[in-house]
C-alpha cells in the first residue's frame, strides 16, 4: 500500500513539474517574441521593470551613474591591493628536503 501511494505521489509531482515547465517555456517564448527575439533586450526590460536599472535620459544621469561605479571600483581597489600586497610579499616557508 505504501509503495502504491509513493508511486501516485511521484506521478502527481512529475505532472505538476511538467506543467510548470511548459508554462515557463510558453512565458519565455512569448516574452522573447515581444522583445523581437533579443535576449539582451528582454533582460534589459526586466531589469528596468524591477527597478534594478533605471533608464538614463540625459548626459548628467549617465555621468552620475559612471561616477558612482568609479567610486565603487576605487573602494574595492583600496581594500584589495593591501591584502594582495601582503600575500605577495609573505616570506616563503622553510621546507626540509627529503633524502
Amino acid at each position: 500500500m505504501a509503495a502504491n501511494t509513493s508511486k501516485t505521489a511521484s506521478r502527481i509531482i512529475l505532472a505538476a513539474g511538467s506543467m510548470m515547465c511548459l508554462w515557463v517555456a510558453a512565458a519565455l517564448t512569448g516574452a522573447l517574441y515581444q522583445a523581437n527575439w533579443s535576449v539582451a533586450e528582454l533582460a534589459s526590460q526586466y531589469m528596468v521593470a524591477i527597478g534594478m536599472v533605471k533608464p538614463l535620459h540625459t548626459l548628467v544621469d549617465y555621468y552620475t551613474h559612471i561616477k558612482g561605479i568609479e567610486y565603487l571600483i576605487c573602494v574595492a581597489f583600496f581594500v584589495a591591493f593591501p591584502v594582495f600586497f601582503k600575500y605577495v610579499n609573505k616570506a616563503p616557508k622553510k621546507v626540509a628536503a627529503i633524502k
